[in-house]
């Protein structure tokens, strides 16, 4: 495979994870640099490790992976954004209720953030079925989709805060729907 292409896998892979950093950062605008770096480093390591997995797979688990993936990752989005938008709209939520708010935190809720980063990782799964398929190697495409999905998933929770920071509470409620959006196209495209 071209560099070219797989820069371009590797962009396309590390969308669902961009778009959940933005919606995180939205939500919980005051991320510290230490846990925006742990939050993007474990996009990136789901994203690396995942087409890992689709290849040592191979051809076997195909049909059982492209079978059920959507089906995961929309389940735990929709929980996710879910749970956002309706803390965003009780009236009594505390700032700290929101499951994203809890990366900006000192210590991460290591299970929200293990949600989402296998709810968006999932499609590198079956990527690495397809390249074992194919016959491509996987270790250098591995490492170069984690490392993008990383550097995109950091960008991605610092402009988020900066929407968050400006615009206070008000789009708390947009980031659970842009996670819930994420798992619905991820359903449909399945």
């Amino acid at each position: 495979m071209h560099i070219v292409e797989l820069a371009f896998v590797a962009v396309a892979l590390s969308m669902d994870a961009l778009a959940a950093s933005v919606a995180c950062g939205i939500s919980a605008p005051k991320i510290s640099l230490k846990n925006s770096l742990i939050v993007a480093a474990a996009f990136g390591f789901f994203q690396a490790a995942m087409p890992l997995a689709g290849w040592n797979a191979g051809k076997f688990a195909y049909e059982h992976i492209t079978a059920l993936d959507h089906w995961v990752a929309f389940l735990l989005l929709a929980l996710v954004g879910g749970k956002m938008v309706f803390d965003s709209i009780r009236k009594n939520a505390s700032e700290s209720e929101c499951v994203c708010k809890s990366f900006a935190y000192p210590k991460i809720d290591l299970k929200v953030l293990l949600m989402l980063s296998v709810a968006t990782s999932l499609d590198a799964l079956a990527v690495g079925v397809s390249f074992s398929c194919a016959k491509y190697p996987i270790l250098a495409p591995s490492a170069i989709i984690g490392a993008t999905t990383f550097a995109l998933s950091f960008l991605g929770i610092k402009f988020g805060g900066r929407i968050g920071r400006s615009h206070n509470r008000k789009f708390e409620a947009l980031g659970g729907i842009i996670l819930v959006a994420i798992g619905i196209k991820i359903l449909i495209s399945g």
